[in-house]
């Protein structure tokens, strides 16, 4: 049985802009509720314990669920999972300002509110990302350049939502932040429906068919790239849930410069949820600089960051990617944490922001390609679910560790604890030789090798 998807005829620049478009009103609205959420709690409780739970309730869902339903995302195709989850949730995210309105919202509700929103943003973001391979594809462009801009997408999304969350939070209450959070994911639904083509992700079932003298034999390579329109094994995806889930973890097992990534972005990612969620919030309401001061950091952070990414998307394919990864993190880490410990002006605060988003803006281009280069791509949802799993696990208690710090030893402390404790992962982490993968293996993976055809189209094939 022969299995060859041919890559697009017709270059078509439509599935690439509608993937970003959706990322970006998507993760625009997820950075505004960021803002508006851990601010509703803390103004209705005044516990920043309690403002750590809800992180953990929206947090420990989308991790477990991401991890589970890349198998789905294989089989469903992501067109479908993406606009199915945002639809969801934008139904959940919109009950929650109706019901307070309503005086119908006790604390034990939202928690569930915000579980479910959760569990639908896990395979949603999940979707979105695995399309970007083959939207890439369709627009003819270099996989760095896609996943370049989609950083730069990203990094948009963290300059808007910041600044757009903290005035709605400080002129009209966080209520109207989670509103247009709802929104934001009924739009991103809508896009992912209405823009991208119906046959975007969608798993191909093929009959049995004689080998012409045309066809390559199930042993050859084949000369066309795997697609997600089509899998490359189409009985890898026969197998049914738990045996298609098994071939994602044998593979990722055999990848140990994916594992190490995953491990170290893991305990960053922990790190920043805290910061993020419990100390930032915390700070600004201890300094009196109050929601407008988180908007307009996270904005200054965003604006570089976005300047980072869009020198990513043009240049990251001829840059040295360990030497600017780590830099990048390096820039981007312990200093935010540590310019709040030494109640530095605003203007030294927001420096330093800058220049951190400007590190982080080279890091997930670099992630990105490095992830599409090596996972074939009908494997692409369930490693990408488990890799995403393994980077966001410490996430959920983020914000509860945090918490408990602030409450225990006060703000300080826990800046400077989690300040050092980022500085030693990021820099400790680099000196394993799993990192040295990251430029000798450039442009080629250990299961596909991605070669560029005549027509500057990116063909794989099957080593």
């Amino acid at each position: 049985m022969s299995a060859t998807v041919a890559s697009p005829p017709v270059r078509s620049l439509r599935p690439l802009a509608g993937v970003l478009a959706a990322m970006a009103v998507s993760l625009t609205g997820t950075r505004i509720s960021a803002i508006a959420l851990p601010w509703f709690v803390l103004a209705t409780t005044g516990s920043a314990t309690m403002t750590g739970l809800v992180a953990f309730a929206e947090m420990a869902p989308y991790v477990l669920v991401k991890a589970l339903t890349g198998p789905l995302v294989d089989r469903l195709g992501p067109r479908v999972v993406s606009w199915t989850t945002d639809a969801v949730s934008a139904v959940a995210a919109g009950l929650i300002p109706l019901l307070h309105a309503r005086g119908l919202l006790p604390f034990w509700l939202l928690l569930v509110m915000v579980a479910v929103i959760g569990a639908m943003r896990g395979p949603g973001d999940l979707a979105k990302s695995v399309m970007v391979p083959e939207a890439a594809d369709r627009a003819r462009v270099p996989m760095e350049r896609a996943t370049g801009l989609s950083g730069v997408t990203e990094r948009l999304a963290s300059t808007i939502g910041p600044a757009a969350g903290g005035g709605l939070v400080a002129v009209i209450g966080p209520l109207a932040g989670l509103a247009v959070n709802a929104g934001t994911f009924a739009l991103g639904s809508l896009i992912i429906a209405l823009a991208l083509p119906k046959g975007m992700g969608r798993p191909a079932v093929e009959a049995p068919a004689e080998p012409s003298p045309a066809e390559p034999s199930p042993a050859e390579p084949s000369p066309a790239g795997p697609s997600l329109t089509g899998p490359s094994e189409p009985g890898d995806r026969s197998g049914g849930y738990w045996r298609m889930f098994r071939a994602g973890f044998g593979f990722l097992r055999t990848e140990p410069l994916l594992l190490t990534v995953s491990v170290m972005v893991g305990i960053t990612n922990l790190l920043d949820a805290g910061f993020t969620t419990v100390l930032v919030p915390v700070w600004a309401r201890e300094s009196g600089n109050g929601p407008a001061a988180i908007g307009l950091i996270g904005s200054a952070l965003g604006i570089t960051a976005v300047a980072g990414s869009l020198i990513a998307a043009a240049l990251a394919h001829r840059l040295p990617r360990r030497t600017v990864f780590f830099v990048g993190f390096l820039l981007a880490g312990a200093p935010r944490y540590l310019v709040l410990v030494f109640d530095a002006p605003m203007w030294v605060v927001i420096t330093v922001f800058a220049v951190g988003g400007f590190g982080s803006g080279f890091l997930n281009p670099i992630i990105g390609a490095v992830l599409f280069e090596r996972i074939p791509r009908h494997l692409l949802g369930r490693v990408q679910a488990l890799i995403g799993s393994l980077s966001w696990a410490g996430i959920p208690l983020g914000g509860l560790l945090a918490g408990g710090a602030v409450a225990l030893v006060g703000l300080i402390p826990s800046l400077l604890t989690a300040g050092v404790l980022y500085f030693a992962t990021t820099t400790l982490t680099g000196l394993r030789p799993e990192w040295r993968e990251m430029d000798r293996l450039r442009g080629h993976g250990g299961a596909e090798a991605v070669e560029q055809d005549t027509d500057g189209a990116m063909a794989a094939t099957r080593s």
